[in-house]
């Protein structure tokens, strides 16, 4: 069997030459692009298995081309790692919001950062194990067909997006700690930013509109879904 492609599109070849020398050791193959058009064009023609995508790119700037990406049915299904130096919230925010599934900032690990390759590729595959379609008020979650609906109209969701909403549904009125959810959802085994988490239930909260209350925050915990 083939080993994974994944595609880096970012214009420093120091940090181009690291981050394809370590995904290579853990078994990918590997192609990049240099500037972002050509990035765009490169992600339309080879279907990685992932993205790992720069912020600041000459020719078409990193969050153009990850909007541009899921907005197309043919590339929206190819996760995006976003990797920049900007280390702001609002950059982060920003990114979740045009459909990146995660991000990194530069200074790196280059451990880390294949680990949450990894992560990223190992929960597409877990999606939708469970079949049983799930209905708590307005929202309605088919896991066989991946779709969500909120008072019968389909919403869209990112698979990070739906496999966080899938997991608080399973288990309505159970608080879900931001740490169990990094780890479930995320797939990483070790604390890290918690903020991932409080970004994705505001996307996802947004997207659900009428649906949105049905995610009750609990302070200093997490998440769950109100058993009423």
């Amino acid at each position: 069997m083939s080993s994974p492609k994944i595609l880096i599109i970012e214009d420093e070849q120091d940090v181009v030459d690291l981050v394809t020398l370590h995904l290579r050791k853990a078994g990918f193959t590997v192609s990049t692009a240099t500037d972002g058009a050509a990035g765009l064009r490169m992600a339309r023609d080879e279907s990685p298995a992932l993205i790992v995508l720069d912020l600041m790119l000459p020719k078409m700037p990193g969050l153009e081309i990850c909007k541009v990406l899921k907005t197309d049915i043919s590339t929206s299904g190819i996760p995006v790692l976003m990797l920049t130096a900007k280390a702001e919230e609002i950059d982060r925010i920003v990114g979740v919001e045009f459909g990146a599934d995660d991000y990194v900032t530069k200074p790196f690990s280059p451990r880390d950062l294949v680990l949450r390759v990894n992560a990223i590729l190992r929960r597409g595959k877990g999606e939708s194990v469970e079949d049983k379609t799930l209905k708590i008020g307005a929202i309605t979650v088919d896991p066989a067909r991946h779709q969500v609906a909120v008072g019968g109209r389909p919403v869209r969701l990112t698979s990070v997006e739906f496999k966080l909403l899938s997991m608080l549904m399973r288990r309505q009125g159970r608080v879900q700690h931001r740490d169990r959810l990094l780890n479930e959802v995320w797939g990483y085994e070790s604390v890290i930013d918690t903020r991932t988490v409080d970004t994705h239930v505001r996307r996802l909260r947004k997207k659900l509109g009428k649906g949105a209350g049905a995610i009750e925050t609990v302070r200093g915990f997490g998440y769950r879904i109100r058993e009423s």
